[in-house]
């Protein structure tokens, strides 16, 4: 848990990008408007999280789920807000599922371009290796003569 009230406030660049994008070009926001929109977003955050605990306990479980956020939202009175969250949730895990497909994919082709060229080591050297065993049996029918002669 925080030491301090003010640990627990969001990142000033984070509220100020947030501030922006929810309001028109043009309208300026004073230090103190968003001082105290940064706080009043924090606890918002500390209820909905306390919300959400008390259905992930009454559930006996120890980690909190999406599902256990929606319920706090509507605990909380804040229905209108749950099909926006859904949209972002929905989204957020496509993005996932995105990533993870592109991230194995990117492990499957190392390793064909691995294995690929493991094979391609295999025959050069089984290759070189009949190059010599040719090289040898030349040099063993020289003797050979020699040793007849």
């Amino acid at each position: 848990m925080a030491e301090r009230p003010e640990d627990l406030n969001l990142p000033n660049a984070v509220i100020t990008r947030i501030i922006k994008e929810a309001l028109p070009d043009g309208v300026n926001v004073s230090k103190e408007a968003r001082r105290a929109i940064s706080q009043a977003a924090s606890v918002f955050v500390l209820y909905a999280t306390s919300c959400a605990n008390n259905f992930a306990m009454k559930a006996k479980r120890k980690t909190l789920n999406a599902g256990d956020v929606m319920s706090a939202m509507e605990e909380m009175e804040f229905e209108r807000f749950l099909q926006p969250l859904r949209e972002a949730l929905e989204a957020y895990k496509k993005g996932q599922k995105g990533k993870k497909e592109a991230s194995e994919q990117k492990r499957k082709d190392k390793e064909k371009k691995s294995s690929s060229t493991d094979e391609n080591d295999k025959s050069r050297d089984e290759e070189e290796d009949e190059h010599m065993d040719d090289e040898q049996e030349g040099e063993n029918e020289g003797e050979e003569e020699d040793v007849e002669n």
